[in-house]
């Protein structure tokens, strides 16, 4: 039977490695909702962390690492945004160019860094909130973790309720939908889709950043290690909503986690390993089609240039 400190263990892991997938999945979530289908999450995250880890390692400063980090992001998403939004080229190619671009120039650029670690004072690290951390199990998971696991949660609240119980939800969930009614509403169709694209693509920028400064606050080849795919995944998974995200990445954080922990306990590890990139494969596969997509509640005009000649 698995002892009580071990669901601890697990629990409190599996939080910490769900945020930067909670982080990138909110992001992305607020892309698709605008009609735009961006998969250079992992490019983004790849590009965020290196920024973020060389600027605090420069700085000692792990909040400036964060903010370069999610100004990287952000740069990168106007790439695509330029691409896909500006040009109507084709947004998987764009993507896709963008993931190989982002996580090229992170390894490239990164080579200085590899096995280099930040000093104390320029990551983020867990700190308990006394005197709830002293709950039994649930005291550390919860209360016992770094700034940007707390910053995650709130975003999410906050991205579900601007999403939907605000005008502003309701426009980005109309581009969506059906741009040519926006337009005739006389709201931009392209700023729309261009401020959503340039959301996603900070916070994939921070999602980066929190594993460079916080996560593992080291620099290693191929840090993202495909979660800028789970983030996609987790997107369909959620049915394109911020709450149900929520869930899902701490689901699949906590799978991984279990994984690497119960390896230590002399448990077998592989299939655990490997379920959140199985999951991964599955719902991307079955988010590819027209019709699952539809099934699914996907918005209409996902991965449609808009021509407002055809209104």
């Amino acid at each position: 039977m698995i002892e009580a400190k071990l669901v601890e263990n697990i629990l409190w892991i599996g939080l910490r490695s769900a945020t930067p997938l909670l982080l990138a999945a909110l992001g992305e979530i607020y892309a698709e909702r605008s009609g735009i289908l961006n998969l250079g999450v992992e490019g983004m995250m790849a590009v965020g962390a290196l920024s973020s880890f060389a600027t605090a390692l420069v700085t000692g400063n792990p909040w400036l690492g964060v903010l370069i980090g999610m100004l990287s992001g952000g740069l990168l998403a106007m790439i695509h945004g330029a691409i896909s939004i500006g040009l109507k080229g084709n947004q998987v190619v764009s993507g896709l160019a963008l993931t190989m671009f982002g996580l090229g120039l992170s390894s490239v650029l990164g080579r200085v860094y590899v096995g280099n670690q930040l000093p104390v004072e320029a990551r983020f690290l867990p700190k308990p909130v006394e005197p709830l951390s002293s709950i039994p199990v649930l005291g550390r998971v919860l209360f016992d973790q770094d700034p940007l696991f707390y910053i995650s949660l709130l975003l999410a609240l906050v991205m579900w309720f601007l999403l939907y119980r605000t005008k502003y939800g309701i426009i980005i969930r109309s581009t969506g939908e059906n741009p040519a009614a926006v337009d005739a509403m006389g709201i931009s169709v392209n700023r729309v889709r261009y401020l959503s694209t340039l959301i996603g693509g900070v916070l994939a920028g921070l999602a980066g950043a929190y594993l460079s400064v916080a996560y593992n606050p080291a620099w290693i080849e191929n840090m993202t290690a495909g979660r800028g795919w789970i983030a996609l995944a987790l997107v369909i998974f959620s049915l394109w909503d911020p709450i149900r995200a929520l869930l899902g990445s701490y689901l699949f954080g906590v799978v991984e986690a279990s994984g690497y922990t119960l390896q230590a306990y002399g448990y077998s590890q592989w299939l655990l390993n490997g379920l959140p990139y199985l999951l991964t494969i599955i719902i991307l596969t079955l988010g590819a089609t027209e019709s699952m997509r539809r099934r699914m509640g996907a918005p209409a005009a996902l991965g449609r240039p808009y021509e407002r000649e055809e209104r």
